[in-house]
């Protein structure tokens, strides 16, 4: 089986290929499970080492938008594409075009693609939580479901459910079989910060953690909804594995979110390690990241990721766990009494 996945060389798409190659098979829409023999990740960057050295990873460089226009990318002979190359919502909000250009145009170019192809590849598309958004004239409603209507409040979130809306009908004109997942913000995330509006919900984590100062920008009480990167990447798997009649209607599944405050979050921090991280916590609040974030859904109802095996995150504290586990290079400061050696 040959994949493809776009963005595939920044966190979330490394971690997804390092999954599959660790499985080194996989059952596709439900069919019986085949041998990994390529996966291409296409990205402005080069993958890491790691993953270049594997003799089944296979590299290309450069613009989606230029590729797809180009005929570069290798899309014959793909049965699975993860399509995660996106600009983020910073980004969006800043740069109007740059947004359009990289999270609508190149969403349909690809899908323009997998159709000339004629093959009907399986496509999941990485959709967002930010295609939800609260305003004083169409309130939120309290919890989010599967069947709630997007009424997004920012670029990033509009181009988002765009692109959920053009996988659906080029699923129901049968050119590929598209399933769209709506993910949470994904924290902890190892690294430098990017431009999402979010980013600070791993960095508020990651920078004490290794001793540097990091900035809160919106209210201790403000709700958010998180996923871990391990279960991020578990929801885009079972997404591509689940049968037609398990993935059932064309719209966006919801993936599990485990639901917390900022204030919990920095608490769950000071229990791994200490109030000398939480001390390098700055609050000083950002009105454009607050109402960004605060537009966004906290508390988000699951029933079909919950049908096909998924659950959320059981509490931001083995998150954080989790991290220090995966990532012991980029912790400075002294955990816990006991902890240490737990991990």
């Amino acid at each position: 089986m040959n994949i493809l996945i776009t963005g595939g060389c920044g966190f979330l798409g490394a971690r997804l290929a390092r999954t599959l190659l660790a499985q080194g098979t996989l059952s596709l829409a439900g069919a019986a499970a085949q041998p990994i023999t390529r996966i291409t990740l296409a990205d402005r960057v080069p993958p890491p080492d790691d993953l270049a050295q594997d003799p089944r990873i296979a590299f290309a460089g450069g613009d989606l938008n230029e590729q797809l226009e180009k005929g570069q990318l290798p899309l014959a002979g793909t049965a699975l594409i993860f399509h995660l190359a996106a600009a983020v919502s910073g980004e969006c909000e800043a740069d109007f075009d740059l947004g359009m250009r990289s999270n609508l145009d190149a969403t349909r170019a690809l899908l323009e693609g997998c159709r000339a192809l004629g093959t009907k590849p399986v496509l999941v598309f990485s959709s967002s939580v930010a295609v939800f958004g609260n305003s004083p004239e169409q309130p939120l409603p309290a919890v989010i479901e599967d069947t709630t209507l997007p009424t997004p409040q920012g670029s990033y979130g509009v181009q988002k459910f765009m692109g959920e809306q053009l996988v659906a009908d080029y699923t129901r004109k049968g050119f590929v079989q598209g399933r769209s997942v709506r993910l949470m913000t994904v924290s902890v995330r190892p690294g430098r910060p990017n431009g999402a509006a979010s980013s600070f919900l791993s960095g508020m984590i990651r920078e004490p953690l290794a001793g540097v100062r990091a900035t809160v920008p919106v209210p201790p009480d403000t709700a958010v909804a998180l996923s871990s990167p391990a279960n991020t990447v578990r929801g885009l798997l079972r997404a591509a594995q689940a049968s037609g009649a398990e993935w059932g209607a064309r719209t966006a599944v919801n993936l599990p979110a485990l639901t917390t405050t900022v204030r919990e979050m920095a608490a769950a921090l000071e229990r791994v390690a200490g109030p000398a991280a939480t001390a390098l916590l700055d609050w000083d609040i950002d009105e454009g990241i607050k109402a960004i974030v605060g537009s966004w859904p906290s508390r988000v109802e699951t029933a079909r990721a919950q049908a096909i095996g998924l659950q959320a995150d059981t509490g931001f504290e083995a998150v954080i766990r989790d991290y220090v586990r995966e990532n012991p290079g980029a912790v400075k400061l002294a955990l816990q009494p006991g902890l240490q050696q737990e991990l």
